[in-house]
């Protein structure tokens, strides 16, 4: 039997309610003629937080509370949004919240994770702040507020995709960015639950491709470093051991390069007129490689992911201007 069901979701659907924002779905008629297809996205850039993580940082510790278990101090390691999400949530819930992270955290991250309240301790690299955030967890009173490895993280995070179904209805396909695996597999629950012949994938990139890697090889493969992409949420040094077994039932995974990374953040800021972070950006190249496999017209669900983008990553971004280029099925 899986680790989180259905029944899971909808629990956390109605446990995170009153402490989140029911984000609206939005489409491009443009994009959509340009396709052929219909495109329509789940805008978690315009969450609380600016992004879904908020949705498991939420669901695991008033689920902690419910139980008695949740402690005076919460604790965490990321990269950015699941810092915030737990900073914004410990803020609510009047607890105590530690975040450990790499020195190459976003900048606006960083601040805004701070300006929730949370104590930011900062590492020389990732496997450094995850080594110190499990030596805190240790300590009595203290909850470890996982990023994507725990079932009720995994469980929040498929109310984004719950949340949405409901808004547009049924879908052939739902595309999320895979980091650590927390959104895809809550995606896949949910999805699959809803319709069996809903196709979900994987978008990830193609320099951090341990979850793809860890799925062909049928065991979990760790990257040797941080890797260098512009998707900085999907930089994950390794998937979960709890989520790898949903990683496992997708129906695809499919690795995103750079390029085209940077081509899609512009594109959907161009057309949808809101910021969107490059992890969420990746999924749409991810859309068009499966659109291009497909003989009939589609519906697909695009989660984005979120929308906190600080002034050099925005640079990098827009090294090459990509909007003299339509995006097309016929490239």
């Amino acid at each position: 039997m899986p680790s989180v069901t259905f029944s899971d979701i909808q629990s956390a659907e109605k446990r995170i309610k009153p402490f989140i924002n029911p984000t609206p779905v939005l489409h491009s008629s443009l994009l959509n003629s340009w396709l052929g297809h219909e495109i329509v996205f789940k805008a978690e850039c315009l969450q609380k937080t600016g992004a879904f993580k908020i949705r498991g940082a939420l669901n695991m510790m008033l689920k902690a509370r419910e139980n008695g278990t949740l402690g005076s101090e919460v604790v965490a390691s990321s990269s950015g949004n699941h810092a915030q999400a737990v900073a914004y949530a410990a803020n609510v819930m009047g607890v105590k919240a530690t975040i450990y992270s790499a020195q190459n955290i976003s900048k606006v991250k960083a601040a805004a994770t701070e300006y929730y309240g949370a104590e930011l301790k900062l590492s020389a690299t990732r496997k450094e702040a995850d080594q110190r955030v499990q030596q805190a967890a240790q300590q009595d009173g203290v909850l470890w507020v996982p990023p994507f490895n725990h079932d009720d993280i995994i469980a929040g995070q498929g109310t984004a995709v719950y949340e949405a179904l409901q808004q547009t209805n049924q879908v052939d396909a739902v595309l999320a960015p895979v980091g650590g695996g927390g959104l895809i597999s809550g995606s896949l629950i949910c999805s699959k639950a809803l319709d069996t012949n809903t196709q979900v994938i994987g978008a990830e990139p193609l320099l951090a491709n341990d979850a793809a890697e860890s799925v062909r090889l049928g065991a979990i493969q760790t990257l040797p470093m941080q890797p260098s992409t512009l998707a900085d949420g999907a930089a994950t040094l390794a998937v979960g051991e709890t989520t790898f077994p949903f990683l496992q039932q997708l129906d695809d995974i499919i690795e995103v390069d750079e390029s085209a990374i940077a081509y899609w953040c512009q594109w959907l800021q161009h057309l949808l007129k809101i910021h969107v972070e490059p992890t969420s950006a990746m999924s749409m190249a991810a859309v068009i490689r499966w659109l291009k496999k497909q003989p009939t017209q589609k519906k697909v669900l695009v989660i984005l992911s979120g929308g906190n983008i600080d002034q050099q990553k925005m640079h990098q971004i827009w090294q090459y201007n990509h909007l003299q280029e339509r995006p097309s099925l016929l490239l």
